[in-house]
């Protein structure tokens, strides 16, 4: 039999506190893809909110402990739900170990760290989960970070059309931002949610019934939307859609 494939499980911390089921949805596809999963519970947060705040210095202390929690080792790679946290390891750690002894670390890290769906298509081959199943029909967001950070386009939508019962039908202005961007819609409230309401009103307009991404930060934002005007559309990260019907 062939060697598993290793993973180690780099799940952010609003997914870990908010969304604990997206993870295990996320490791029942990579075990069922035959990967042997691993899970280092001292991991804690990649630094990218005290980035995003302009704490520099504050970040790099969270990004060398990341560093830590994830050794390089040959033949693993490092997998999460979220397009906007592997962004932030791939590109912005190079900013902040430029010139530093973590450099070289950051570069073996880098070429081993990947959103969910880019790893199942791009690193194993794979576009469709057996057994995958969710009747109806569905629209795509692409996130910020999974479409300008990682380049993820395709592989999220290759996934999805191969979902038993599920169709896609896409969106106006699909790769525009949903106006979350972390402190963004903390310190422009009023943008953010205008944003939101564009994103969704295209969403609706296809008719859908979900609106799915890589991203539940997008999600998140997105469905307290929704809720508030009781719009007839739902949520999904794609790992939940991915683990259903089986």
């Amino acid at each position: 039999m062939p060697t598993p494939t290793a993973v180690d499980l780099f799940i952010p911390c609003f997914v870990d506190q908010l969304f604990p089921a997206t993870a295990m949805n996320m490791v029942k596809v990579l075990e069922a893809v035959g990967c042997e999963v691993h899970y280092n519970s001292n991991q804690t947060c990649c630094g990218q909110p005290a980035y995003n705040a302009g704490f520099k210095a504050e970040s790099c202390e969270v990004a060398t402990k990341f560093l830590k929690d994830f050794p390089n080792e040959p033949g693993r790679y490092v997998v999460s739900p979220s397009a906007s946290c592997v962004g932030m390891v791939r590109n912005t750690y190079a900013e902040l170990f430029d010139g530093t002894p973590r450099q070289t670390q950051h570069y073996g890290l880098q070429r081993r760290v990947f959103e969910l769906t880019e790893f199942l298509v791009d690193v194993l081959g794979i576009n469709t989960i057996p057994g995958a199943a969710l009747p109806g029909q569905y629209t795509y967001h692409d996130s910020c970070s999974a479409l300008r950070e990682c380049g993820i386009k395709e592989a999220p939508r290759q996934l999805l059309d191969n979902v038993q019962g599920l169709t896609r039908l896409e969106m106006a202005e699909a790769e525009t931002c949903c106006g979350f961007g972390g402190t963004f819609a903390v310190k422009f409230q009023a943008i953010s949610v205008a944003m939101a309401e564009q994103k969704v009103e295209h969403a609706l307009a296809t008719g859908a019934d979900y609106l799915i991404s890589t991203d539940t930060s997008c999600l998140m934002h997105l469905d307290a939307y929704i809720r508030r005007e009781k719009s007839p559309i739902k949520t999904l990260h794609i790992a939940d859609v991915l683990a259903s019907g089986w």
